[in-house]
């Protein structure tokens, strides 16, 4: 469940748009003058604090992304500085473990002693979490590499966003016409009251498109809320959605509003309204058509006033045909009907999907990054993406992670790199053909023949091996993990025979 009130502001087709917040919390005029300096020039948005208090209260915002902080910052009205910065230190890590912070201390005089204190300070911020140490004056290189560190600042494309102060509420990137034109849809109907159905492969950005109509639209100012219609059984959803009285059943010890009237005025989804009973359905179209209803054991009429978007991963209109879900309903839905291309139909956004999620995870691994692989580029461009943006996200994590360098690649990670190879598809193997007449064409619209005809007897055992992963693969989706599992042989040995099928000419690339 999400409530949300917008600042209806945003910006379209600009780079680097998602600026990063800096926190600098320092008394010292000079030091902070550098620094903002530094920070303009790198499109970098700095924020001056010079107490705890304001520090924490910044932090609980959300909206910082790291942290320099003089030794000296303290309490106001308190005279023990030192103690009270490590008080800060150990709130900060408590609340907020994956915050960078960079200390930075005064070289007050240079003896000694002073250094002896200047090193104790830097062991103690290190062992308590501390990214790095500072030693005013401040250094200016210093802090742009660690500036380039923990905040990459790379641009791409971005067709919408939208901000509430200095958080991103959401962000659509890329370039391709396919998405700039289902974002174009999108606005044009928002400011309606016309429900919306928003079709495409999971992980696409359905929920965005969804959240883009709500923050475009006249209700704006009112509740944004979300329900997972798959997560929940056919008793528990109408519950959720309805709401119920006490005593309507065991555990209902008070009257529960339910999500419909919680969206009143503002935007309900429905995710995933597919995954809902067919009995359920005639309730929902009820009340869709009525917008009021009766709490689960309750008598009185509740009435409400809510746009209802909708989304799905399956083919609605299939689903009618198949009659698995209501024919009445789908039409009450798809007043407007939104489809969101995948992945592998978008090859324009991924460099720029790539670069927004290596300025994404960048800061967690502690990786400055300078360039795309462009061989782990061209690998990307030939997958098909099966998991779509979300899949593209965690192989950039994890690359960022498990690998090493300037230059993103998989280089590093094995695994991944033969997870991520496209479909093989067969060459010309005369004898394999004539008996399993399969298909030359790509493997997102290959045909395997299942001809119950085909027989396995006077065939070569090797043959037969090759037909059934081949066949596995393409159920697959070409996931050799799932399809070794299928054929109850180890990931290595499916890998060793893809890898002895391309070798011997059998297989090609697709």
């Amino acid at each position: 469940m999400q409530h949300d009130k917008i600042d209806k502001k945003d910006k379209t087709n600009i780079n680097t748009e998602n600026l990063a917040n800096v926190l600098i919390a320092d008394c010292d005029p000079e030091s902070t003058r550098l620094m903002l300096a530094i920070l303009a020039r790198k499109g970098i948005r700095g924020h001056i604090v010079d107490n705890e208090k304001s520090v924490i209260d910044f932090i609980n915002k959300g909206s910082c992304d790291l942290l320099f902080s003089s030794d000296t910052i303290c309490k106001k009205g308190k005279a023990n500085k030192h103690q009270d910065f490590h008080e800060l230190i150990r709130t900060i890590k408590t609340n907020c473990p994956e915050l960078p912070v960079i200390m930075m201390a005064q070289a007050e005089q240079q003896n000694s002693q002073n250094q002896q204190l200047i090193v104790e300070r830097a062991v103690w911020a290190i062992r308590h979490g501390c990214h790095d140490f500072l030693i005013k004056p401040l250094d200016e290189k210093k802090v742009e590499e660690l500036l380039d560190t923990y905040l990459p600042n790379h641009s791409y494309s971005s067709i919408v966003s939208a901000h509430e102060g200095t958080r991103c509420l959401y962000q659509i990137v890329g370039r391709s016409t396919k998405l700039i034109q289902t974002v174009g849809i999108a606005k044009k109907i928002a400011p309606t009251t016309a429900p919306v159905l928003v079709s495409g492969e999971s992980g696409t950005g359905k929920e965005l498109i969804a959240y883009l109509i709500h923050h475009k639209s006249r209700r704006s100012d009112g509740t944004y809320i979300r329900i997972n219609c798959a997560a929940l059984s056919e008793s528990l959803l109408e519950s959720e959605l309805f709401g119920h009285e006490k005593g309507a059943f065991t555990g209902a010890y008070t009257q529960r509003k339910g999500r419909f009237e919680m969206a009143h005025s503002g935007t309900l989804l429905l995710d995933e309204i597919t995954e809902t009973p067919i009995r359920f359905q005639a309730k929902l179209l009820r009340v869709l058509e009525q917008q009021d209803f009766e709490r689960v054991g309750g008598n009185e009429s509740v009435r409400v006033d809510v746009r209802i978007i909708s989304t799905t991963n399956k083919d609605l209109l299939h689903e009618v045909q198949q009659g698995k879900f209501r024919q009445d309903l789908y039409y009450r839905l798809s007043a407007v009907r939104l489809t969101l291309c995948p992945l592998r139909e978008r090859t324009d956004d991924l460099s720029d999907l790539v670069w927004y999620f290596v300025n994404m995870y960048s800061r967690e691994v502690q990786r400055h990054i300078t360039e795309l692989d462009p061989a782990m580029m061209d690998i990307f461009a030939k997958y098909h993406w099966p998991g779509n943006v979300r899949q593209l996200r965690n192989v950039v994590r994890t690359s960022l992670m498990l690998g090493v360098g300037n230059v993103l690649s998989l280089a590093d990670v094995s695994w991944l790199f033969d997870e991520l190879q496209p479909l093989p598809q067969l060459a010309n193997d005369s004898t394999y053909n004539d008996t399993s007449q399969a298909s030359t064409e790509s493997p997102e619209h290959s045909t395997v023949n299942t001809n119950s005809n085909f027989r396995l007897g006077g065939l070569p055992l090797e043959h037969i091996e090759r037909r059934a992963i081949l066949e596995t693969l393409h159920q697959t989706g070409g996931n050799q993990t799932k399809a070794a599992k299928v054929l109850g042989i180890s990931d290595r040995t499916l890998r060793d025979r893809i890898h002895r099928y391309r070798k011997e000419g059998c297989l090609q690339p697709a």
